[in-house]
């Protein structure tokens, strides 16, 4: 009987459109999953979107929706695009659900009754952008380490979780069970913050200040924090507690998050599930963020990149491909679309392909394009490490695959690619064809190479399984089989001598990095579109922008950063900004320019460097183009 496997992503807060940290943790579970089914097991994979708090507040009122409307708009972006990224989820969970929101209270009651919630008034910095109150210890130079903002200091009586009392247990339940948190920095990074004495947990925020929220079952004048209501999502899709898929597969449940949800996954949750009588997960699989440019990816900065355009600009399978290799699970990584061609072109045009098209195109050449009768004394004279090589790359994969170790398991599939056709050069198959008495090890050689291929199209089927289908039908062999069980994998000679094989392809074409920059502004070129008006914004909105005549003192490029200067302006006082402009305009052009900042954005650190305001520029197809007045006016003054 196959055995269970269950794997959530987080839900994701719909505050904003899904990006590449979405899409590298949804399509991670989807590797994982895939990879599971290749055991093959019974697999669960849950994602979806979380509904609650302040901050989707504030977002609807800023796109002027209701609430409601506006969670419905964003989660269908989640939902609609996971199939684009061909990610097949069996669940896709709301915490507006009703079945979601009666497990909450459900539990609520039960940990309000056991005694491990109490009421009481509290004082504490809270961070909005978080939704959640951090000690002096947790701050960064006394902001929040993520947000990079102060938090705001907030009294008000509230419920709070005696998470507390759990803490020696989660001590002990972390120790004892090494592989709980992985990776192990992650497992190392909670118990240190465990080494000091652990709060209680506020789980509810009075309905005078939030009113978005699912109501506590014994106070109707609160509702349930997000954290508290979001983290049951993982049982409430199951049907806790008596449902089916509850009882089969939450005991072998596995979560993956990214890095700046560590806290909640690892500490709120085991506690609340500890409470709750509910055994807790089996592992927490924890990854790092990707960077733009060496900074943290974040809608405030403006660095996000979409999913989708890159699919589209790319191939689905080469996209999905960058991520898994690109990025060691847990640490962090920087995108850049050229690095991405780079590992189309490298690994997968130059490798793979190169490979495919090779073999396929020999077995076409010497045998009319079909599947050669290998003669077993032809074959051991040739004594070729291709079938040990294979069975060797099957189990390193497995391994690697179960630990999480998803750039290892590609990176061992490689070598045998460089195996493969490193045989190929020692064989020589081109100067075996000309002897007619060396007919029998051309045979051999080709049909290992085949086999060859063969086990690279299902060791490959979790990261690119379009790709993978692809290769097993220019086998000759039916793509909606299961060819990549694992124990198929491990099988040799499964190809019948005698099957007919497709004509070979170009599995993925080499990619210019100049031809990819202009084929994403081709259509531009061609056929301008009409520009989308973003959402009307009141007068009061527009006054609420603070822009300011500045002239440019001081100007330096920002090392490693090609579109970056660092500019010092006069705005009536000194202010440090940098601007992506560096293309368009250098250093020493820009002293002495009067610009127009916008004088009260939020601040951001870009390459180390913290810019306060912003310059405003028209961009067309040429780069920037500075705004800028009809005459000198002096520094400071304000435009209406």
């Amino acid at each position: 009987m196959p055995r269970p496997f269950y794997v959530t992503t987080p839900i994701y807060y719909v505050n904003a459109r899904p990006h590449l940290g979405h899409a590298y943790t949804t399509i991670i579970a989807d590797v994982i999953t895939r990879f599971h089914s290749m055991r093959p097991a019974e697999v669960y994979f849950l994602t979806g979107t979380d509904e609650h708090g302040d901050k989707v507040v504030r977002a609807a009122k800023k796109e002027n929706l209701s609430p409601r409307a506006y969670v419905d708009k964003i989660s269908n972006l989640f939902r609609t695009l996971w199939p684009e990224l061909n990610v097949n989820n069996n669940d896709f969970i709301r915490t507006t659900d009703a079945a979601h929101m009666e497990v909450v209270s459900r539990i609520l009651q039960n940990i309000y009754d056991a005694g491990d919630i109490y009421f009481s008034e509290y004082s504490g910095q809270y961070c909005f952008g978080c939704e959640r109150f951090y000690t002096d210890r947790e701050l960064v130079d006394g902001k929040c380490p993520d947000h990079e903002t102060a938090p705001e200091t907030i009294k008000e009586s509230n419920y709070f979780f005696k998470m507390s009392r759990y803490q020696d247990w989660l001590i002990g339940h972390i120790k004892k069970h090494p592989d709980f948190i992985r990776p192990e920095r992650y497992r190392n990074e909670v118990l240190a913050f465990l080494r000091e004495p652990l709060e209680d947990l506020c789980i509810s925020r009075p309905k005078t200040r939030l009113k978005r929220g699912i109501t506590l079952p014994f106070d109707e004048n609160y509702v349930t924090y997000v954290w508290f209501d979001a983290l049951l999502n993982y049982i409430s899709a199951l049907g806790y507690p008596d449902g089916d898929l509850f009882q089969k597969f939450w005991p072998v449940a596995q979560h993956i998050v990214a890095k700046d949800i560590l806290k909640p996954h690892g500490i709120y949750w085991p506690c609340m599930l500890k409470a709750a009588g509910i055994p807790v997960y089996q592992h927490l699989n924890v990854h790092g963020y990707w960077n733009i440019e060496q900074s943290k990816m974040s809608k405030s900065l403006g660095n996000v990149v979409e999913p989708l355009e890159l699919k589209n600009l790319y191939g689905l399978d080469a996209f999905r491909f960058f991520l898994i290799r690109e990025m060691k699970f847990g640490l962090d990584s920087s995108f850049s679309q050229s690095a991405l061609v780079q590992r189309i072109n490298s690994d997968l045009a130059n490798d793979l392909g190169n490979l495919f098209s090779r073999i396929i195109s020999m077995a076409h050449k010497y045998f009319n394009g079909r599947v050669p009768q290998v003669d077993p004394q032809a074959e051991r004279e040739l004594d070729l490490d291709l079938q040990s090589n294979a069975l060797e790359t099957t189990r390193n994969f497995e391994s690697l695959m179960e630990a999480f170790e998803f750039q290892k398991a590609l990176t061992a599939v490689w070598e045998f690619i460089g195996q493969m056709n490193k045989t190929i050069d020692l064989t020589a198959p081109w100067v075996l064809a000309k002897k007619k008495s060396s007919h029998k090890q051309l045979a051999a050689v080709i049909y290992q190479l085949l086999e060859g291929l063969r086990i690279i199209s299902g060791l490959i089927y979790p990261v690119m399984p379009d790709t993978a289908k692809k290769m097993q039908q220019h086998l000759g062999l039916d793509p909606e089989d299961s060819f990549y069980h694992l124990n198929q994998l491990r099988t040799w000679k499964a190809i019948a001598p005698g099957t007919t094989l497709m004509k070979s392809i170009s599995l993925f074409p080499r990619i210019e990095m100049e031809k990819a920059a202009s084929d994403s502004t081709d259509e531009k070129k061609e056929d301008p579109p009409v520009l989308a008006i973003k959402p009307e914004i009141t007068l009061e909105d527009f006054t609420r922008i603070d822009l300011r005549v500045a002239t440019v003192v001081h100007a330096e490029p920002i090392p490693k950063a090609k579109k970056l200067l660092k500019l010092e302006v006069d705005m009536g006082h000194k202010r440090t900004l940098v601007a992506g402009i560096a293309e368009k305009y250098t250093a020493e052009e820009m002293i002495g320019k009067q610009v127009i900042v916008v004088a009260n954005l939020k601040p951001a650190k870009l390459m180390g460097v913290v810019s306060n305001g912003m310059l405003l520029a028209a961009v067309d197809d040429s780069g920037p183009i500075l705004a800028t007045l009809e005459k000198s006016t002096a520094p400071g003054t304000p435009l209406k």
